[in-house]
């Protein structure tokens, strides 16, 4: 069997974070890597909003990455390192919305090897150097520079190579414009390697190397090392030149060190804890990552702990010599593996995380700790951590790293089958619930004094930024509301109030226009009105407007059509059309830039075919094309998609495609290219949206043309980050709705629903899932699903942590301590203290949980309610047991509707040496419903149950190595001697669902005939060739990390087995059109017909 990958969710751990002026404008942006895709993102300087410009897969393994600017530029580069054994430099290149290779140079293997460069890059402060090292021996120079069209060049590298030594971290020491420097943490372990007792390498110490790139003579020299007292995990680099002393500050285990070459002293300060901390007081502090923040006239450092406690960091200095380095505490945010500290006030926290910094923290009576003060050695500061006082959250990026497991079922009863997940660790684990669909902020919602059947909104000029009014039509009335500061009913605007209306727009350049059934009304900016009425007793039954065109439909398919004219008059043309049928639905195209008119209008007829008419003046009202349709069409809308913004001179950017959307009564949604010269109708694509007739309203989202179809559920089609989506919005069924402006909300819909007028806002653009997530208490590891009652049985297991009950003990014991500990005078002060200390709540989910120490182990078994998020019973195991096995069963010696519920347990479970106190299964028995569970007895077993499933009236248990039966006994179980399908939506075929520790959710789908499975074996085969990922791995070996298939008799070849990439054939979408129709020529097709095969497997079995 053949299987093709296709990627639903795109990994959404961050593995490395840089910001700087990618774009080449004043704007800030985000560069984060996960894993093997990069993703640019931008905050919105104003609301703090992160937008995100473009994600790529590179397929390959980002194991490095930073940002360089050459001196004197405006623009920042990025450099990667990866496992494909080359560095890569990428611009951004913000008219093409793409990163580009601008230099990709080849020094080693692919994969990730010790002595493969990659692990570690460092940046010359002033853009002129960068040097790319392994985690073991070698180490690579490369100079940057200008050419004479000022693009950008690399030198050929010149070698840092070392034997014997381990690296662990490398920076660009800051020296101005002299010979550029650059700083290594290093081991070297011959003598280590080489003594068989051990003794060697205890003894062994660190070093901190400086590297300088003699710029004169073209090579590396080795310049100065010296050994380091503790155990350094990564190092910062310190400003120089005109903007400070220089150096490097020195992160190890308890201590902040300060070096520089020269005279300078070492500063030394230690890392202050938290006072009256749970932890472990054995255990070493770290910091883990950090910020640096420069301007003109000062820096500071902002680091933070592996407890998440962030500390800003200043040097004090002395003629260039740095005498001080004093640190306050900040704030305590999540832990994060990066930190970016933005020019417009913002702190990206790469644990998914933006913050506002609204204080730098010098006025605030926080204390201010110095390596001036003086200290014992291995004394060391104390703080109180507190909730934000210095930085305030602006927003949050959704992260399901890691998934733990995860389960396909429909237990909210919504026909689309809803993703179960197990996510995050420790205090910030989450059960999350994942839906397919956009999901829809709700900005007001108002009842109306009935039930409306249409709304829409205008604007009283066209070069107004927001909207007027929102006009609300009724079955017998139209009520007219003005936008401002609230929202209230106007009579003065010109619109007639006592009928329905058919369709408001705006026309021209400062005019309204209303559309009823007994004609047309004509509403200029000085308040005249022209009115047209219908002939007879004929009255309107549908129309299509848009900026300077009107057509209306009269009863018995008579059509009608007006133009504007320069001075703002509307005039009939002369002729009408007779159409063979009642016309049920029609629509125009906005009028294109720097035309009179829009050329086509599409009607749909009652005779089950939808018709192009031409409107230009040389053929007026003549039919050019007509599709015949599957059923009766409902309604119809024309929109332009695909369009290029323009680049930053003001040329032109790629030219939109113009789609005619059909909706249909059976619920399908037709949408077809309508060719812009000669009208015809090509390459049809077919969508089932749901059981009510399928309406469309044209909407724009981030600047272009969009289309909101209502179904019996609401769906979106946009065009974004270089390919079509169309999605389900997370929000009851809609019944009308109008794009709506204001300075609230500059992209929203208004829109109905029953007797409601309500504002939405969709934000999230780019999205497959919105999620509802509910906290938990540890790290969540299994899950069972009761399907009688829909409720989850989960267990949460966490190593290196104390069970609820060992934490209130240990507080107990320690304010005892401070009690005792204090004289005579200071008992009442030390009470107060011991009672704070004992009240003290501070969220474990952003203060991180105490670390208990390795072999300690704390779980809990959760009932949990998903729908609601309701938990409907906890059961705590006691200290150090630890659940690693679940199961749902039903044994054949008890009655047929009892179900038990079977954890197994490890006691006293050591990981590294491997030690283990034993095991047990707890068995439970759980009521009808899946709210409660008792316990009815424990089973000893002398080794880890690690798997545990129901099999044919009994339990089948992994224990240790053994794999055993058991059945129910009345006091302990008596010993006798997975992949799953799922279906994604609804009338979808079966697949294979995964999901990765990264945040990745995929699926796997067989080939349902040979010729697609051909067709796409030839389309990877060419993309390939001719658009090969972006970091220089190559895409063959990446994706074949693990199976080496033997192709000839001495030849391996690595290579998936059957399964083909539907994340390469699917950046066909995004490649320049040469190369589309160059590769769909060498497959015997058109590009459309390629790009509807890709659309069509998705669909088929996912979205």
């Amino acid at each position: 069997m053949h299987l093709y990958n296709l990627t639903l969710q795109r990994a959404t751990g961050i593995t490395h974070a840089v910001h700087g002026n990618f774009s080449g404008s004043k704007m800030q942006e985000i560069l984060v890597s996960r894993g093997k895709s990069l993703e640019l993102l931008r905050p919105d300087p104003n609301t703090g909003k992160v937008h995100t410009l473009y994600t790529v897969e590179v397929f390959g393994i980002v194991r490095s990455l930073m940002a360089f600017r050459l001196t004197g530029g405006t623009k920042d580069y990025i450099v990667v390192g990866s496992d494909s054994g080359r560095i890569v430099i990428l611009e951004y290149i913000p008219a093409k919305n793409v990163l580009e290779k601008v230099h990709q140079e080849t020094f080693g293997k692919s994969g990730c090897r010790r002595i493969v460069p990659g692990q570690h890059l460092a940046i010359d402060p002033k853009g002129r150097a960068v040097m790319i090292g392994a985690i073991e021996k070698q180490k690579l120079v490369y100079i940057m520079n200008r050419d004479a069209e000022a693009r950008l060049t690399i030198s050929s590298p010149l070698e840092a190579h070392k034997s014997n030594t381990l690296v662990y971290h490398t920076v660009g020491v800051d020296v101005g414009f002299e010979n550029p420097m650059f700083a290594c943490l290093e081991i070297d372990y011959e003598e280590a390697d080489t003594d068989p007792s051990g003794e060697a390498a205890h003894k062994t110490q660190q070093t901190l190397t400086f590297y300088e790139l003699d710029l004169g003579l073209n090579h590396v020299v080795r310049k100065y090392s010296e050994p380091l007292e503790e155990h350094a995990n990564f190092l910062v680099s310190v400003p120089g030149g005109n903007d400070g002393p220089s150096g490097v500050l020195i992160c190890s285990e308890n201590y902040l060190t300060y070096k520089n070459l020269g005279d300078q002293h070492d500063i030394r300060c230690p890392i202050p804890r938290r006072r009256n901390d749970l932890d472990d007081p054995e255990r070493g502090m770290i910091f883990v990552c950090s910020a640096t923040h420069k301007t003109k006239s000062m820096f500071f450092f902002l680091a933070q702990t592996e407890q998440g406690d962030i500390f800003k960091i200043t040097l004090e200095t002395d003629e260039d010599m740095v005498t001080e380095i004093k640190l306050k505490y900040f704030d305590t945010v999540p832990v994060a593996a990066a930190m970016c500290v933005l020019k417009t006030g913002f702190l990206f926290v790469a644990a998914d995380y933006l913050y506002q910094i609204a204080h730098l923290g010098d006025d605030d009576d926080e204390p201010e700790f110095s390596s001036a003060m003086p200290l014992e050695e291995g004394d060391t500061f104390f703080f109180a951590p507190r909730p934000l006082r210095n930085l305030v959250l602006v927003d949050e990026l959704d992260s399901l790293s890691p998934i733990l497991a995860c389960q396909v079922a429909d237990l909210a009863n919504e026909d689309t089958p809803q993703l179960y997940m197990l996510c995050g660790r420790g205090p910030r684990s989450t059960v999350r619930v994942l839906r397919h669909g956009l999901e829809v902020s709700e900005m007001a919602v108002s009842e109306l004094p009935g039930n409306p059947n249409a709304v829409w909104t205008v604007k009283r000029r066209a070069d107004e930024e927001f909207d007027a009014y929102i006009i609300v039509s009724f079955v017998n009335a139209t009520l007219v509301l003005s936008i401002g500061e609230t929202v209230e009913e106007v009579t003065d605007s010109g619109f007639l109030g006592t009928t329905p209306t058919l369709s408001c727009s705006a026309l021209g350049e400062e005019a309204l226009m209303q559309i009823y059934p007994d004609g047309i009304r004509h509403i200029r900016a000085d308040k005249r009105i022209n009115e047209w009425k219908t002939p007879g007793k004929k009255t309107i039954v549908k129309c299509a407007v848009n900026q300077r065109q009107v057509v209306i439909a009269l009863t018995g398919g008579e059509l009608v059509y007006f133009e504007m004219d320069p001075t703002g008059q509307l005039n009939e043309y002369t002729e009408r059309k007779e159409m063979p049928s009642e016309a049920v639905c029609m629509a125009l195209a906005n009028v294109p830039a720097g035309e009179q008119r829009s050329r086509f209008l599409a009607v749909g007829l009652a005779d089950n075919t939808v018709r192009i008419i031409s409107l230009d003046p040389s053929d007026c009202l003549s039919p050019l094309s007509m599709q015949a349709l599957p059923a009766a069409p409902e309604s119809l809308c024309i929109v332009e998609m695909g369009a290029g913004d323009t680049g930053p001179d003001g040329e032109p950017g790629k030219q939109g495609i113009l789609y005619l959307n059909i909706g249909l009564q059976n619920g399908v949604l037709l949408r077809t290219v309508l060719d812009q010269v000669t009208g015809d109708l090509a390459d049809t694509r077919t969508r089932y949206l749901g059981s009510r007739p399928v309406k469309l309203f044209r909407i724009h989202m981030q600047g272009s043309e969009a289309v909101l179809a209502m179904s019996s559920r609401s769906w979106l089609s946009y065009y974004y980050q270089n390919r079509f989506h169309l999605t389900p919005l997370s929000y009851e069924s809609l019944e009308y709705a109008s794009g709506f402006s204001s300075e609230q909300c500059p992209e929203g819909i208004v829109a109905i629903s029953t007797n409601t007028l309500r504002i939405l806002a969709l934000e999230k653009l780019g999205a497959v899932f919105n999620q509802v997530s509910f906290p938990v208490d540890f790290t969540p590891r299994k899950f069972v699903i009761h399907t009688e009652s829909a409720h989850l049985i989960i267990t949460e297991t966490e190593h290196n942590a104390y069970t609820e009950e060992t934490k209130k003990q240990r507080r107990i014991q320690m304010a005892e301590e401070m009690q005792e500990a204090a004289g005579e005078e200071e008992q009442e002060l030390a009470r107060e203290m011991a009672e704070a200390f004992l009240n003290e709540d501070l969220p474990e989910n952003t203060f991180s949980a105490p670390k208990a120490g390795p072999g300690m182990w704390a779980s809990v078994i959760r009932l949990l309610d998903p729908v609601e998020g309701k938990t409907e019973q906890c059961v705590k195991l006691d200290q150090n047991e630890a659940a690693l096995s679940i199961a749902l069963c039903k044994f054949s010696n008890q009655p047929e509707s009892q179900q038990f519920v079977v954890v197994g347990v490890a006691k006293d479970y050591q990981l590294n040496p491997r030690q283990v106190g034993g095991g047990s299964l707890y068995t439970y028995r759980l009521n009808a419903d899946c709210t409660n569970m008792e316990l009815v007895h424990k089973t000893s077993l002398d080794e880890v149950p690690t798997a545990i499933c129901s099999f044919q009236g009994r339990l089948l248990v992994g224990v240790g190595r053994m794999l055993r039966l058991y059945d129910m006994g009345k006091k302990k179980m008596l010993r006798k001697c997975e992949n799953k399908k799922a279906t994604l939506i609804p009338g979808g075929s079966e697949s294979l669902v995964y999901t990765t520790l990264s945040g990745t959710v995929g699926v796997l789908v067989p080939f349902t005939s040979h010729e697609d499975q051909d067709f796409f074996q030839h389309l990877e085969m060419h993309m390939r060739s001719e658009n090969p990922p972006l970091c220089g791995r190559d895409h063959l070996s990446f994706r074949s990390y693990y199976y080496p298939v033997k192709t000839a008799k001495y030849t391996y070849v690595y290579c998936r087995q059957n399964v083909l990439d539907g994340d390469l054939c699917e950046q066909f979408n995004s490649i320049d059109l040469a190369k589309q129709k160059s590769i769909a020529d060498d497959l015997d097709r058109t590009p459309s017909e390629v790009s509807k095969k890709l659309e069509d497997i998705r669909t088929r079995y996912a979205f």
